[in-house]
């Protein structure tokens, strides 16, 4: 058994934000490997994370950015379980992070569900058009067109997306992260980002 000191779980603290005990008890049941200590803690919230997953969330903040020149500004709703999360700086570090990446990546809805079908659409027939140029047979051209259409929601949705800070991580996985890490279900409720001349 590998001896734990105090600068590998001042480290994993760092690297994590998780409190002394679990990079402690995480150290342990890794034998002192920081990478799979790493890991075991990020399992442990995505665990967390699912347990609070259907929890009401009426608290939070409304979150905004202007960014540098002030042609560009995002208003971001982030909603947590209660009124003393609300105001802890990890949450509002995510709901900075979160607006921060609506402002960088100009996602058009949260969800699939808030794209208006009439965009969809329009995706389709282009998708359809390029199918049918580069001389695609008609019975694959529905496959590539679906294909497609799933990659754009994942481009488009502000959840799927990648994140912009740490693109191996989507939004959703990271506000996963954050509710392992504070201990409270919470929601991005509602965004919207306003451009100069848009």
């Amino acid at each position: 058994m590998a001896e734990i000191t105090a600068s590998m779980v001042k480290e994993l603290r760092e690297q994590t934000g998780s409190g002394m005990m679990d990079c402690k008890r995480a150290l342990a049941e890794t034998n002192g490997d920081l990478e799979k200590a790493l890991d075991y803690l990020r399992k442990k919230g995505l665990a967390k994370a699912q347990k609070r997953a259907g929890r009401a969330t009426s608290e939070g903040i409304i979150y905004t950015y202007i960014h540098a020149g002030a042609k560009l500004g995002v208003m971001v709703e982030v909603n947590c379980e209660s009124d003393f999360v609300a105001k802890t700086a990890d949450f509002q570090e995510f709901a900075k992070n979160v607006a921060m990446h609506i402002a960088a990546a100009n996602p058009r809805g949260l969800n699939p569900e808030d794209i208006p079908q009439s965009v969809i659409d329009r995706e389709r027939e282009i998708y359809r058009a390029q199918c049918l140029e580069q001389g695609k047979p008609e019975n694959i051209v529905d496959k590539i067109v679906e294909g497609q259409v799933q990659k754009f929601y994942k481009d488009s949705c502000l959840m799927s997306q990648q994140y912009i800070k740490d693109p191996k991580k989507t939004v959703a996985e990271m506000a996963t992260e954050t509710i392992g890490k504070i201990g409270e279900n919470i929601t991005v409720k509602r965004f919207v980002r306003f451009q100069v001349g848009e």
